[in-house]
């Protein structure tokens, strides 16, 4: 079974790109296992909570701006 774990800041996307991303992922992987695979790929987007994640040492707080407006 085709597994795919995506991990996001929270509020950082909408419902809708989440349904796109989950869409075409599923696509993607079934390009290259067939359409057999398509009713056993699995892909789960994880929101990481602001503070839950850093870079280079410095702890991640998402700015306003940049959340989904749906979220």
């Amino acid at each position: 079974m085709p597994f795919v774990n995506i991990k996001t800041p929270q509020g950082a996307l909408t419902r809708a790109q989440k349904e796109e991303i989950v869409h075409r992922v599923t696509d993607m992987l079934v390009d290259y296992f067939t359409e057999a695979a398509r009713p056993h790929t699995m892909v789960l987007i994880e929101e990481v909570k602001d503070g839950g994640y850093a870079r280079a040492d410095e702890v991640f707080t998402i700015p306003q701006e940049w959340r989904a407006k749906d979220a």
